[in-house]
């Protein structure tokens, strides 16, 4: 049975049917005044699909409308997936949160921290706490990503060729290792800002288990998952699935296609990056979204222990802070009010502090063309909008998508 037939009464789940519309006339709006180009928006409780909307078009100029088999570039939707791939490891007792990112990637054992001055005259301190796994879990390893703008050191990323992707022809190896020889922003947990540390964890992966990281995934995640669509690239026989990517016009907001941004998805790239290189569909990311909320366990299949589930939906930041406390106020896939963070994910720790209906303990990722997956625990739910529209910054997508999943809720 298709993950993606809908159960007849979404009352016996505890959810209005008559309130879950409102998410489709919601969002419907974007899409009829040009801002979006489409969604595919599903919230399931208890295991069971109880609402499944599809609206506007995959490829707006071909008038080829969503379907249940669009593939969607996910970047960042990405990084949860590489930390289980990871944790897998982590499982079997081949790394241990404390262990030193230099035992398995030997040039980051040289490490210096910028601490002051300009691009062309800075002044570094050296690294007092070494980098550990941890921190590459939960972005406090003192790294930051290119396109971020706020500190010479995201220049020095630039101008080593990472912005809005990383050096052509390098390998996962290479980039790891040019990212080593990049001062670090800030002393290894003593802070949280978003990075490429989760391209590194999918570099552990490959060193300990052998295999690429695509390879990893396929064996240990996508097969056993049934996960068919979900790739580091679209295969040429699938092409014609594949969502256009669009960009919002500066002068007005309205949506534009941008194929020169889009067409990586459709070549494999030398480096798997663990920290945004996927793209998948709504059916196979449920099934990934799915396995987290039931402890690990889809379909018979067990990819991680509960006890580990829960431990990575924990909130790893010091004395349990929020992001607003611990964080630098940059960009992230997040709000920072009110939400911590655990291995890969943020986890909802205050949701009247967020200014978001919410649980405890609800968690999840999105990407930077405005996916997003959230999984509540304690209301066994899961919701996800699948869309192409780059940056994930544009719309305010996420916390209404949260605040109309919370209203239709009436047991």
């Amino acid at each position: 049975m298709s993950n993606l037939e809908v159960v007849q009464d979404p009352a016996s789940l505890g959810l209005d049917p008559l309130r879950l519309d409102r998410i489709q006339t919601h969002f419907a709006k974007y899409v009829d005044e040009g801002k979006l180009p489409g969604f595919h928006i599903t919230v399931s409780r208890a295991g069971q699909l109880a609402y499944n909307t599809q609206y506007g078009h995959a490829d707006v100029e071909n008038g080829k409308p969503i379907a249940d088999d669009t593939i969607y570039r996910i970047y960042s939707m990405t990084k949860p997936i590489c930390a289980v791939a990871a944790m897998i490891l982590w499982e079997e007792g081949l790394f241990e949160m404390h262990d030193q990112v230099k035992w398995f990637i030997p040039s980051f054992g040289n490490q210096r921290v910028f601490r002051s001055g300009t691009l062309t005259a800075p002044r570094y301190e050296p690294v007092t706490e070494p980098m550990e796994m941890w921190h590459l879990f939960t972005h406090t390893a003192g790294l930051t990503y290119g396109f971020v703008y706020s500190n010479p050191v995201d220049q020095m990323y630039r101008n080593a060729g990472f912005e809005w992707g990383v050096p052509r022809d390098a390998s996962l190896a290479d980039i790891c290792d040019q990212l080593a020889e990049l001062p670090l922003m800030f002393q290894p947990g003593s802070e949280w800002a978003y990075s490429m540390s989760i391209d590194i964890i999918g570099r552990v992966v490959e060193v300990l288990s052998g295999m690429s990281l695509g390879e990893f995934m396929k064996k240990r995640i996508f097969d056993p998952l049934g996960m068919t669509d979900t790739a580091f690239h679209c295969e040429a026989d699938k092409a014609d699935r594949l969502a256009a990517l669009y960009v919002p016009n500066p002068a007005d907001k309205k949506m534009l296609r941008n194929d020169a941004a889009g067409a990586g998805a459709l070549h494999e790239p030398k480096a798997h990056l663990g920290g945004g290189g996927l793209v998948s569909t709504t059916s196979d990311y449920l099934k990934f979204a799915e396995m987290l909320r039931n402890g690990g366990e889809y379909n018979g299949v067990q990819i991680l222990s509960p006890r580990t589930v829960a431990f990575m939906a924990s909130n790893h930041l010091p004395d349990n802070a929020d992001l607003t406390a611990f964080g630098r106020p940059l960009f992230a896939e997040t709000a920072f009010d009110g939400v911590g963070f655990g291995l890969s994910m943020s986890v909802t720790i205050d949701p009247v502090k967020a200014k978001v209906p919410g649980s405890v303990g609800d968690y999840g990722w999105g990407g930077a063309a405005s996916t997003n997956f959230t999984v509540d625990p304690k209301e066994d739910l899961v919701y996800m909008i699948m869309t192409q529209l780059m940056p994930s910054s544009t719309w305010p997508l996420r916390p209404q998508l949260k605040q109309l999943v919370h209203q239709a809720l009436v047991d």
